[in-house]
């Protein structure tokens, strides 16, 4: 099984055709946002090839992130489109507000901004949780679900990590250039529910597919 263990931040022009035959022929990893927060893990390529990935704990994979093994050979990550709950308000100030309870909560949100007839549009996504989204209607805001690939903002006081992006092929889904909010704070919340948004960085090699 190849094993790969480098994230490449510079893609050379070779490379980038590389990986443009790579994606025709369905050789990439499709991984959703729990998968690609773990440094090592087992996974299905599209076309159906176990290979596995073993990396520095160097921050989330994002969509676009491209892995090289010690034989020179690279496999391209895509954000797989899962299930979460988009946010959006009648206004900017209540979505900011729904924001804020969100962030209070230590929960991984990301951030879009879209175009309507010209007008701007904003939105929230989160991964699908009764009790935050009850929490949020009772503020005001409108909630509903989909499916959209998952990329969390990434923390302010996180340092960038290099990303291979610009390639030859397009991808019909979008990226989102941020990742798991994971600073720690020292917050009490009166909430006396939990959430399962807590995911462990573990060196055990955890077996995934791209089945979802």
């Amino acid at each position: 099984m190849k094993i790969f263990n480098t994230r490449l931040s510079t893609l050379s022009d070779m490379q980038k055709a590389q990986l443009a035959e790579q994606y025709q022929a369905d050789d990439y990893l499709l991984l959703d946002f729990d998968t690609r927060q773990h440094s090592r893990f087992r996974a299905i390529t599209v076309s159906g090839e176990a290979v596995g990935v073993d990396l520095p704990r160097t921050g989330v994979l994002k969509g676009d992130d491209v892995l090289i093994n010690a034989a020179g050979e690279l496999m391209q990550v895509i954000a797989k489109p899962q299930a979460v709950t988009k946010v959006t308000a009648a206004d900017d100030f209540l979505l900011m507000k729904g924001a804020y309870h969100l962030g209070n909560r230590h929960v991984p949100l990301m951030f879009d901004h879209s175009f309507d007839q010209g007008k701007a549009g904003y939105s929230l996504y989160f991964e699908n949780d009764h009790v935050l989204a009850q929490m949020l209607e009772n503020l005001g805001l409108h909630i509903e679900s989909t499916s959209v690939p998952f990329e969390p903002e990434t923390g302010a006081y996180q340092t960038g990590q290099g990303h291979a992006h610009g390639h030859s092929h397009s991808h019909a889904h979008s990226h989102s250039d941020s990742h798991s909010h994971k600073e720690s704070h020292d917050h009490s919340h009166d909430e006396s529910h939990s959430h399962g948004h807590s995911h462990s960085h573990h060196d055990a090699l955890v077996g995934r597919s791209n089945d979802g």
